[in-house]
């Protein structure tokens, strides 16, 4: 239960992102500051979550999953929030300009990670599920259906992803340098989502392949 909380919290975080992306496209840019003070707020009470449960670990050798296993997964869950903050630090750097060009392919790739993500929360909040079927049968079944639908949305974000990359080298003499910088971390960190949805995706299913 603490780690479906901290996913919680994680979650909370990410669903500031399209705002971000929203306020962007409509060049409000005070917006984007508030909202990169909002994220940091929410990534700091995930990170008192994730020192909470750390802190309070049972000590004795009983635990339905190993206590590795389970700080590598909060360890995802915390990268993906430090993520969702990056953004909104990086996007209240400089006032960049949504280009026409590339505008339609960032939607569809925000839109990609996000369900990359969403993907990934349903599988955290299938764990309490998972221990009741003891890892396995049915349960593990659909948990492991969930782990190939996110690997699949990861490779679909990739695909996006490359796009926009070209569009963006395209457009590189007309745009300043700095911007040209800046876009590309955005897209990298933004791109991170889905990675990071699909690490903890297969984090979850080398737990039932143990088992």
């Amino acid at each position: 239960m603490p780690l479906q909380s901290h996913m919680g919290k994680v979650a909370e975080c990410v669903q500031k992102v399209p705002e971000l992306f929203q306020a962007l496209k409509q060049g409000q840019y005070d917006a984007i500051d508030k909202l990169a003070v909002e994220l940091s707020d929410l990534e700091h009470a995930a990170d008192l979550a994730k020192n909470d449960i750390r802190n309070n670990l049972p000590k004795g050798l009983f635990m339905p999953v190993d206590k590795e296993t389970l700080l590598s997964i909060l360890a995802l869950q915390d990268s993906i929030a430090d993520t969702a903050e990056d953004i909104g630090d990086l996007l209240g750097l400089r006032q960049l300009k949504m280009q026409d060009s590339f505008q339609d392919d960032l939607d569809a790739f925000l839109a990609k990670n996000m369900e990359s993500f969403e993907v990934a929360h349903r599988i955290i909040r299938e764990i309490d599920e998972l221990l009741e079927s003891s890892f396995g049968g049915l349960e593990a079944q659909k948990v492991i259906k969930m782990v190939d639908e996110v690997a699949y949305k990861e490779h679909e974000a990739d695909l996006i992803q490359q796009t926009l990359l070209k569009k963006l080298f395209n457009l590189q003499p007309e745009i300043p340098y700095p911007d040209f910088l800046l876009w590309l971390r955005v897209f990298e960190m933004l791109g991170r989502i889905s990675d990071l949805s699909e690490n903890l995706g297969n984090r979850v299913r080398m737990t039932l392949e143990v088992k």
